[in-house]
């Protein structure tokens, strides 16, 4: 009887991977980390266990190994797995939260996690609007000011909370730009969410340097006057930044 269980279980660790990890889209990153955390919270790769090798994952996910190694850091910053080299090394499961807020993020409530989601649904939705609103409306000198002001001030930005507050003053800028009290109401509410879900997971290079791009997109298209191309930008940012927050947290 112990020996059909254990044969049932073999069957169905095998069959779950490929159910669950599918092939990524462009940017490709956050989507991989997204795709590997949620398979590891899931139990597809239980506590304990090895994830396939390198290459494997990589051509199941349909990544370069480059990107695949780039998404096992964020992992292991995150505390999912750990490696080991050499012969009869690999990546094990851990599920060992490095941070305070990391691990308080760990034990969350269901409704917490819903929270958590339904603000990041909103946020896909006001906030490439808002962008958008911005960038189809005459702006003042001292308007265009203040948008390249918070741009810079992200750029400049070298420590983790530094980082942390200004993109959250970055995004309120834009939405303070709109002129509508209830768009800066909704987008504060959102920012908020999504800054206490970016405490509870390590600051990623990747991410970083993918959201700082897609900044200078947005901003590009506000100056120019072209709405159409700053919401495209802004659904990228959130649409990426969610899959990495859903990955690591929910």
């Amino acid at each position: 009887m112990q020996a059909a269980r254990d044969t049932a279980q073999g069957s169905i660790q095998a069959v779950l991977p490929g159910a669950v990890l599918r092939p990524v889209r462009s940017h490709a990153f956050e989507a991989c980390v997204e795709q590997l955390a949620t398979a590891i919270r899931l139990g597809v790769y239980p506590l304990g266990s090895t994830l396939p090798p390198e290459r494997e994952l990589a051509e199941q996910l349909h990544v370069s190994r480059a990107t695949l190694r780039e998404a096992m850091a964020a992992l292991r910053q995150a505390g999912l797995v750990q490696t080991t080299r050499g012969r009869g090394g690999g990546t094990v499961v851990i599920l060992k939260p490095p941070t305070p807020s990391a691990r308080a993020a760990a034990r969350t409530t269901p409704a917490q996690r819903a929270e958590w989601l339904d603000a990041l649904a909103f946020r896909r939705i006001i906030e490439p609007g808002a962008a958008a609103t911005v960038a189809a409306s005459e702006l003042s000198d001292e308007a265009r000011r203040q948008l390249i002001a918070a741009h810079e001030e992200v750029d400049a930005a070298t420590r983790a909370a530094h980082y942390r507050q200004s993109d959250s003053r970055f995004h309120l800028t834009i939405a303070a730009l709109t002129g509508s009290s209830r768009v800066i109401d909704a987008v504060t509410s959102v920012q908020a969410t999504v800054h206490e879900m970016l405490l509870a997971i390590p600051q990623l290079p990747t991410n970083i340097a993918h959201s700082d791009a897609q900044h200078t997109a947005v901003v590009q298209a506000i100056l120019e006057g072209r709405p159409d191309a700053a919401r495209r930008a802004m659904e990228q940012h959130c649409d990426d930044t969610a899959a990495l927050l859903r990955g690591l947290l929910t």
